[in-house]
């Protein structure tokens, strides 16, 4: 029953149990002007995964980085959710410049996608929500117009691309289909930023796919493909911003203070091969999530069983740096269960799970600092799955 890729998401839910005691104070990555905002300003969004009819929980994003929930928050997203928190990372995102949301719905096994308002209000798009091309959707991975799903239950384990329409429909691509065997527990998908290259993290099994995508957004295996992860599963990953040759990914099952990050060369033919010294350490416990800068320069790991931000420095090889540690206030929920930067990479956002808030920190380079008005807390009711800034 997926129990490895299940720990990051048991610790993170037990976290927030023990923070409901504590009162809370009541990628598509780009930055500038936002949709209806001044500069700085955007907008957070939280798939709740709600049992039956789903809904998506949303903020309106200061240029300090705090939050305000919307009005009318949360919105119908049009599928249904598990009631139940999804161990995966990327369960929601932006697409289209902050012009839609694209989430999971779990429990009705499609894709919802929703048009960004004044305002930050969502209406679903004609026709949504779309079928998943499997069972379970638990991650969504958006570039210039291209979409992968990876589903993770039973019958329809599998990766699935979409091209995404100015429509906002989603389009199957024919041939794009990836079946994975039952029990993998795909956790997150990720396209690199030019489109030619995909990778899908197998949690349960501790493999990661690596794929060369052709003109059509096909898939093709790699050489040796999938390939064993330096550490116990791999979990949260992102292609570089800045170098669509070099993916990171977390090794979120090590054991207590045994947390590591992967850094990988990306080679022509999608072969991973690890860049000198890899994994490194962050001395922390379950690295599940990760997000990179939107300059490339630095990476910020949540680690949910020791309640930390990790922070490392990217030098230009893929090489990484331990910057520091940054406990995550108890007041925050102790720790969360997805994590994303606002497109000008100044604040880093989490979900925190079952208290059904999201924590605010100011990001300086390598230093983190929680803001003094986190958590907000959301409108919306769930087992909030995901994030995602615009």
């Amino acid at each position: 029953m997926r129990l490895l890729s299940r720990m990051c998401l048991s610790l993170a839910l037990l976290a927030g149990v023990l923070a409901v005691a504590g009162p809370a104070n009541a990628w598509a990555r780009h930055g500038g002007y936002r949709r209806g905002g001044r500069p700085g300003a955007g907008y957070v969004y939280l798939n709740n995964n709600t049992a039956g009819a789903n809904t998506i929980s949303g903020f309106s994003r200061a240029p300090d980085g705090s939050l305000t929930a919307l009005p009318g928050s949360p919105f119908v997203a049009g599928g249904a959710g598990l009631g139940a928190g999804l161990a995966s990372q990327g369960a929601i995102q932006t697409a289209d410049d902050g012009r839609y949301v694209l989430a999971v719905d779990a429990g009705s096994n499609q894709i919802s996608v929703l048009r960004i308002g004044f305002g930050g209000s969502l209406t679903p798009v004609p026709g949504s929500p779309f079928a998943s091309g499997g069972v379970e959707p638990d991650s969504i991975t958006v570039n210039l117009g291209l979409v992968y799903v990876s589903n993770t239950g039973v019958g329809g384990t599998n990766y699935t691309g979409f091209t995404l329409s100015p429509r906002g429909w989603l389009n199957p691509i024919p041939g794009s289909t990836v079946a994975l065997p039952a029990g993998s527990g795909p956790g997150e998908v990720v396209l690199n930023g030019d489109n030619t290259r995909l990778a899908g993290m197998r949690v349960t099994t501790s493999l990661i796919d690596s794929f060369v995508l052709d003109r059509s957004g096909r898939p093709h295996a790699a050489p040796g493909s999938p390939y064993a992860a330096q550490g116990l599963g791999p979990f949260g990953s992102q292609f570089r911003p800045t170098d669509p040759d070099q993916l990171f990914v977390d090794n979120a099952h090590n054991g207590t203070g045994l947390g590591t990050v992967s850094a990988y060369d990306d080679l022509p033919d999608g072969t991973l091969s690890a860049v000198g010294g890899s994994p490194f350490a962050d001395f922390q416990t379950a690295p599940c999530w990760q997000v990179i800068s939107p300059d490339g320069r630095y990476l910020y790991a949540l680690d949910t069983g020791s309640a930390e931000i990790s922070s490392y420095a990217i030098s230009r090889d893929g090489t990484l740096t331990l910057m520091g540690n940054t406990p995550v206030s108890t007041t925050a929920g102790v720790t969360g269960t997805d994590v994303t930067l606002s497109p000008d990479g100044r604040t880093l956002y989490l979900n925190m799970g079952k208290i059904n808030s999201v924590a605010a920190f100011a990001v300086h380079g390598a230093t983190v600092t929680q803001l003094p008005t986190s958590p907000t807390e959301a409108a919306g009711s769930g087992s909030t799955s995901g994030i995602a800034a615009s």
